[in-house]
């Protein structure tokens, strides 16, 4: 058969992703772009698609886009899917995307999809800078502010993390970072041999070009970004050792976890991720999604997506690292601990399930059914009348907010069992709450129609009723997500994406009484704020 070669130099956002001039064999029965507008495409494939469907296109919370699946379906039913999305959970691209690019896009992923390099740790470690030396770091906060109620604030498509005073309502810094920052998280209370002056102090972002950066929340607003390195191309989440010692992200591509000094970042160990999944398969991007600091281990919980494991890895040692493989489902995405800080819950997106892992066994406890395509965020815990201790998910394929017991030890009968779900407007990505508001908050996100996906609902927690149905915004191309709480649970805020306009600062995020449910305030100045996290509730959470 007779092969056209495509010729890339993909640069701009996906710099390093995919190497200058590297060759694309394709076949002449699959659709054909334009050097330029195949770069085009691959930026935008990047940014918007491959999260869920995957750099190699194979699929995962996302169904496969590979060229034997999507040349089935053609270019117009592949261009109506990507503008209009679909009940099972994919967005609308219609108000991102102009009809050029759906288009184009549509063309793109009936091609083969180019294989992107690796990283070495060497590569990694050029990349680390230093822009305040660890001498110069401040012994106290510097700028006279509460920091415990400071809001860390992703502005996505800005490539940027705002840093919000939770008293006064002022933005205090818009901090450069890596782009589409997915997570920012900080050293929480795990041990009692931490750095105590680290506890809520420092606070690393990870961005989906693999950047790190590291934000010192004492300094001046001028000098609150202290480091930043690069350990992936593509990335997702990260996580601080109990210790205060180890920083760890996690990346997309290469499907590898990287382990970086917290004080400086510098990369020290690259452990890949590609192996045998739970169905005997062997897979080369396995990714990962989700890592978190195991509270009361000297461990971390690592999800291998692809795999359909959690990987406990144990960083006493990190020459010689011990890591325990749990099998449990596909697609892991995200997770949160129960109240006591020994049983991890995740989703597994594909398999409709919620796995718990017990920490200090180092073994699966148990996985529960729950609805289509389960998508908990940070995740939500809170006590029930009848089942005790809960925690609770959304899902991105339908709407529902499903609860489950969670204390095997005070409620055994109750303990990983579906406690209540509750029937909501729209599909959504984020649940949360506060131990002390009597209310639970989930977003609409996945919801194709504008009124529903800029709608949040309340559910009362003893009636289990929606008690409220909150229209956040009613500006065109604009959604509401993400729900955080301030540090007294007094006050919700929810993030506005400007969705229409996604490069100029017209998001915003607005801010409830946690009791009356009454709007205070509309902070503006914003691009496309997603992921708020309050300094004081990351590091002492329970719910």
């Amino acid at each position: 058969m007779k092969k056209t070669k495509v010729g890339l130099s993909v640069i701009g956002l996906t710099a390093g992703l995919f190497a200058t001039g590297l060759g694309l064999n394709v076949s002449a029965a699959e659709p054909i772009l334009s050097d330029a507008d195949f770069k085009t495409a691959t930026n935008l494939y990047f940014q918007r698609c491959a999260g869920c469907h995957g750099v190699l296109r194979k699929g995962a919370t996302g169904k496969s886009l590979e060229p034997k699946e999507t040349l089935k379906k053609g270019q117009a039913r592949l261009e109506k899917i990507i503008a209009y999305g679909t009940e099972g959970g994919m967005n609308n691209f219609d108000d991102i995307f102009s009809a050029d690019q759906i288009k184009m896009l549509a063309t793109y992923i009936q091609m083969t999809p180019p294989i992107p390099p690796e990283m070495s740790l060497a590569k990694m470690k050029k990349s680390t800078k230093q822009f305040v030396a660890l001498k110069d770091y401040p012994s106290k906060p510097l700028h006279g502010l509460n920091w415990e109620n400071f809001f860390v604030v992703i502005e996505r498509d800005a490539g940027k993390a705002a840093i919000i005073d939770g008293d006064t309502k002022k933005i205090i810094a818009h901090l450069d970072t890596g782009y589409a920052v997915h997570v920012i998280k900080g050293l929480e209370h795990h041990t009692t041999d931490h750095p105590k002056d680290a506890v809520g102090r420092f606070w690393y972002t990870i961005g989906r070009d693999g950047k790190v950066n590291k934000i010192d929340l004492w300094q001046t607003p001028d000098k609150m970004l202290v480091a930043e390195t690069r350990m992936a191309y593509d990335a997702r989440d990260i996580a601080v050792s109990g210790d205060g010692k180890y920083v760890i992200a996690g990346g997309y591509w290469p499907p590898h976890f990287v382990i970086m000094d917290a004080a400086t970042l510098e990369p020290l160990k690259v452990v890949s991720t590609r192996g045998i999944n739970v169905d005997g398969e062997y897979v080369n991007e396995s990714r990962v999604a989700a890592i978190y600091t195991t509270p009361n281990e000297p461990t971390f919980m690592v999800a291998a997506k692809e795999l359909g494991q959690m990987w406990q890895v144990d960083y006493t040692d990190i020459d010689n690292l011990r890591i325990d493989q749990i099998d449990s489902a596909k697609f892991l995405h995200d997770g949160f601990f129960d109240p006591t800080g020994r049983y991890f819950q995740i989703a597994a997106n594909a398999s409709n399930k919620m796995v718990v892992v017990d920490s200090k066994t180092r073994k699966l406890a148990k996985m529960i059914d729950v609805d289509k395509l389960p998508h908990p965020g940070p995740g939500a815990n809170w006590i029930d009348k009848k089942c005790g201790p809960v925690g609770g998910t959304t899902h991105l394929g339908v709407g529902k907010v499903s609860v489950w017991g969670n204390d095997p030890i005070g409620h055994p009968d109750q303990a990983w069992k579906m406690c209540y779900e509750v029937e909501t407007d729209g599909a959504g990505a984020f649940i949360r709450t506060h131990e002390n508001s009597q209310f639970v908050w989930a977003d609409q996100l996945k919801h194709p129609e504008p009124e529903v996906q800029q709608s949040v609902q309340v559910i009362d927690k003893d009636t289990h009723e929606i008690v409220k149905t909150i229209r956040v915004t009613e500006e065109d191309g604009k959604a509401a997500l993400h729900i955080e709480f301030n540090k007294g649970g007094t006050e919700v805020w929810v993030s506005v994406w400007n969705r229409k306009d996604n490069k100029n600062p017209t998001g915003e995020i607005v801010v409830y009484d946690a009791k009356s449910l009454k709007e205070l305030y509309r902070i503006k100045g914003l691009t496309t704020p997603t992921g708020k996290f309050n300094v004081y509730n990351r590091i002492n959470h329970k719910t």
